[in-house]
């Protein structure tokens, strides 16, 4: 097995205040494996956007350790070099995007890197190819919709060519149909392109497209494996403020009444088909 991408160890981390410091992250332990797609949930304070914030050098350390690819953030000399491994996409796209035309804000940030001009032409035209937005590349930023703006930011973000990029509620701010496009792009990113995603959210349905599903509260990791399984403990989840996706929860109302059905029928279909079997097997031969 190669070396987990991103790596803490016993980390910790505080806010200052005024009586004492506001611990937001209680010692989580976590490693991800390149090429991974994980999603990381949790209620607002749980510590998600706080701990996302280690993986890219923004925030560092109170205690313990966060390593990317090998390299300790703590120490200031491998700082560019963890930002060219992990990319970050916010909330809000309108704060990311800085040029008047979409493909000169992708290249804004290989620029800075100071890749050559060739180069950055290559790199820009394929991630604006890469998640679908190529044909606005001369188009006006601010005339586009709240969805496609949010995959210009990521685009802007793959031209710099990270190995993983980490999105904090990248749809917070979007519709459906703009929260359907990016998650649309960030799948086909990982199963396509293989880089690692890790997706911060508190969407149940988002969380439950991930390969790996972390949940955070109060600043500790409380369960982390595939959906199905974490999905399963509607009860524990429930117990910190979460809820489950609508199917997984109609099937657990239903074992409450006694009938046996799985717990692990995450999308709109599975869960069907589990209705459908039910049903035809409580019908009584004609």
């Amino acid at each position: 097995m190669s070396d987990p991408i991103i790596k803490t160890e016993d980390l910790h981390f505080s806010y200052p205040a005024e009586d004492k410091p506001k611990v937001v992250l209680d010692g989580v332990d976590l490693s991800i494996e390149a090429g991974s797609f994980v999603a990381i949930l949790g209620h607002n304070g749980s510590g998600k956007s706080t701990l996302a914030k280690h993986m890219n050098a923004i925030l560092l350390p109170s205690g313990g350790k966060m390593y990317v690819s090998g390299m300790d953030t703590a120490n200031e000399a491998n700082l560019l070099n963890i930002r060219r491994t992990v990319g970050m996409v916010f909330q809000n796209p309108d704060n990311q995007i800085v040029a008047n035309v979409v493909e000169e804000d992708c290249a804004f940030g290989p620029e800075n890197l100071g890749v050559p001009p060739d180069e950055i032409r290559r790199r820009v035209d394929q991630a604006l190819k890469s998640v679908g937005m190529y044909e606005y590349r001369e188009h006006a930023p601010h005339l586009l919709s709240g969805g496609q703006k949010q995959r210009i930011a990521i685009a802007g973000v793959l031209a710099m060519r990270p190995r993983c990029v980490v999105l904090d509620e990248p749809t917070a701010m979007l519709d459906p149909i703009g929260r359907k496009e990016v998650m649309e792009t960030i799948q086909k990113l990982n199963a396509e392109n293989g880089v690692t995603v890790i997706l911060i959210t508190h969407h149940m349905d988002e969380a439950a497209q991930a390969g790996r599903l972390v949940v955070m509260s109060k600043g500790t990791i409380i369960a982390d494996g595939p959906p199905r399984e974490v999905f399963q403990h509607v009860e524990e989840l429930r117990a910190v403020g979460l809820t489950v996706p609508e199917t997984v929860s109609l099937l657990w109302e239903l074992r409450q009444e006694g009938l046996d059905v799985p717990l692990d029928a995450l999308s709109d279909e599975e869960c069907t088909q589990v209705l459908f079997h039910l049903l035809k097997a409580g019908t009584p031969a004609v």
